[in-house]
Formats: structure tokens, sequence, C-alpha cells
């Protein structure tokens, strides 16, 4: 956009943002550019140091999160990068329940001496407030993963600036058609895009988006350095699936709302955890692990799988992972809502769970 135009809507900059300036003959999307090295002279010099398609996708995410992007290899490459501007004894205050990746390498970090982690309860603002005092970075998802519990960024951001530190806002499962973390507060906001963003389940990639220019050059010269660069394929795939993404988000929500409804009457469902908003959806089973291994393998449409924000529906018992926290119900299922008739995927997965009662 230029600075003189109006000011658009989130389903229009999905559409209209990272594209190829309107010349006659030329084509509308950006191209796949396959190349490892450049004419020197200019600003990429190599192929490590950007790519056309890359920006193209960059763009566009930027725009919509408020800030400026970086793509990165996966989404673990991202949440590797940013944990990476702690220094040596820095201690990094984080949700228990969190993406069991970024756990697990904090984890690491902390084994090997490099930080400190300080695992809260993310709705207990005062709580997390009170770790913030000698923290150096507080990172947080709003829902959490898979609990889907609320945050609020506003006032968690505040308190963590107050002592002194940055904020980090995984922003995966509301993507910014929901939320824009950096517009309350956070300086950094991170993406699986391999997720909702591309939302076709054939993208491993990941991305960081920050308003702070510093911030954008430390992390564009950590990725330049490192070498975590997303591959050029995945680059325009993503930037593909990022131009429905509010059609695909919408159509999710709708069907999420309506199956929660059914979900909350259903005498084998103890517990529906949904924060009002997008497509992710955790219930409990009356039954606890028995029922929920039996209730994934009991269906045709819904896919058992660990990833998410596909345009199929998917779900999965999360502590069949070693690694989920034990605060995790055994029989909690989460499930990511496709875009499929909702009609559809309510007579799949309600037959599976009539079966669970006896």
């Amino acid at each position: 956009m230029t600075e003189d135009s109006p000011d658009l809507q989130p389903a229009t900059i999905a559409v209209t943002a990272g594209r190829p300036p309107h010349v006659s003959d030329e084509p509308l999307n950006t191209p796949i550019t396959m190349t490892s090295t450049y004419v020197a002279g200019g600003d990429r010099e190599y192929g490590r140091y950007g790519n056309p398609t890359w920006t193209a996708f960059e763009d566009a995410l930027g725009a919509l999160e408020g800030g400026r992007c970086l793509s990165y290899a996966s989404g673990m490459a991202a949440v590797t990068t940013v944990l990476d501007l702690v220094g040596q004894g820095g201690k990094v205050v984080a949700p228990e329940h969190s993406y069991t990746g970024t756990l697990l390498q904090l984890a690491d970090l902390e084994s090997r001496g490099r930080i400190t982690t300080q695992l809260v309860d993310i709705t207990d603002t005062a709580a997390v407030a009170a770790a913030c005092v000698d923290a150096a970075l507080v990172w947080f998802e709003s829902p959490t993963n898979p609990a889907l519990e609320i945050a609020d960024i506003a006032a968690i951001a505040a308190a963590a600036h107050d002592a002194g530190a940055y904020v980090v806002v995984d922003n995966t499962f509301a993507t910014p058609l929901l939320q824009q973390p950096l517009s309350l507060g956070a300086d950094i906001v991170v993406h699986s895009v391999t997720k909702y963003l591309a939302g076709h389940s054939d993208v491993l990639m990941g991305a960081i988006v920050t308003a702070d220019d510093e911030l954008h050059a430390v992390l564009k010269g950590r990725r330049d350095l490192l070498g975590s660069t997303p591959g050029t394929l995945e680059a325009y795939l993503a930037l593909r699936g990022l131009r429905t993404l509010h059609l695909r988000v919408e159509r999710a929500q709708a069907n999420a709302t309506t199956l929660v409804e059914r979900l909350r009457e259903h005498p084998a469902v103890s517990e529906v955890r949904y924060p009002g908003f997008g497509g992710i959806v955790s219930i409990v089973l009356v039954g606890e692990a028995l029922a929920a291994d039996l209730l994934v393998q009991k269906t045709s449409l819904w896919v058992h799988a660990t990833s998410l924000g596909g345009v199929e529906s998917t779900f999965e018992r999360r502590r069949r992972w070693k690694a989920e926290p034990a605060t995790i119900p055994e029989g909690l299922v989460r499930l990511s809502v496709g875009i499929e008739d909702v009609e559809d995927l309510w007579r799949d997965l309600v037959g599976a769970l009539d079966t669970l009662v006896v």
C-alpha cells in the first residue's frame, strides 16, 4: 500500500499484498525464483540472504500482522532464532501449556545452562507479571496449545516491558485475522506457517514478524548466518495458501462453533474447551485415554494426525506424546476443524462418539 492509499481490510490485504506492480504483460503473481546465486553488486548477493519469492510472502504476512516479516525453514527454526536472542543465563517466562516443540527447546537450552525457564499459568496475569521481574524474554501462546487458555496479551506485555523483557507471542492458532499481537504490545510474533497460513498440509515453513526495525535487522542477521531459510517452492505455496486464509478461517470457525454446541451435549464428552474463536477445539472424554485412543480410530472423515490448520479436519490425543505436560488430561483430544460440510463432519464424529457410550 502507498501512504496515500486507504486502509484495507485484512481479507483484502491477504489477496493483494506481496504482488508485483501492475504492468502490462507482467505476471500477476510473483514467480518462483530458483537460484542460489545472484549477479554481484545488489542487495541480495547470495541465495541465503534473500529471494524474491520469500519477499513476496514476507510482504503479505508482514502487512497482515502490522510489521516486517522474515520467513524460515520451519516453525521450530523461527522459535530457535527468537530464543537465540536471550543472553547466556537469561530467564525466559513461558506457559506451562505450550506447543511441545517450544517446551522441548526451552528444556534443552536450560539443561545446557544456556537459559533458565519459569513456566507459569498464563491465565493468571498477576502471577505472570511477578515472574517477569528478572526475565529477559516472555514467550506465550494465546490460545495455548492444546489447553486453549487465553492470555491478557496487553497486560502481560506491559508488565514485561516494565521489567525490561521482550515479549513474543506465537500467533499460529489465532492467525492475524483474529488477533494482532503487535498492536497489543508484543515485540515479536511467531508463526508455524505450516498450519493455517499455508493451510493445505503440504508446506513446512515458519515466520517471525516484528515492527521493530532494529530487532528485524538482528533476526535477519541471525537467519543469514545460520542458514535457516525456507525453500522457494514452499514460500510460493505458502503465499498461495495465504490468499484464501480469510475464507478458510471463516468457514473453519463457523464449523467449530456448530460442533462445540453439539459436543457439549454428548454423554461421552466431559469437557469442551473452545476460546470462542478460531477452528481449534479440545474435548476431554469421559473414558479418558482409552476412549480417546478408540475415538481417533473410528472415523472416516476426521484424520488422526499431529498437525493442524489445514482444509481437512484432523484430531489426536495429545498425551500420546511423552513430552506433553502431565497437566493435560489423558483423555483430551485436540480437534482441528476443517472446511468440509459441517453436517458430514458431525455425522462422522458423533458416530464414533456414540460407540464410546456404555
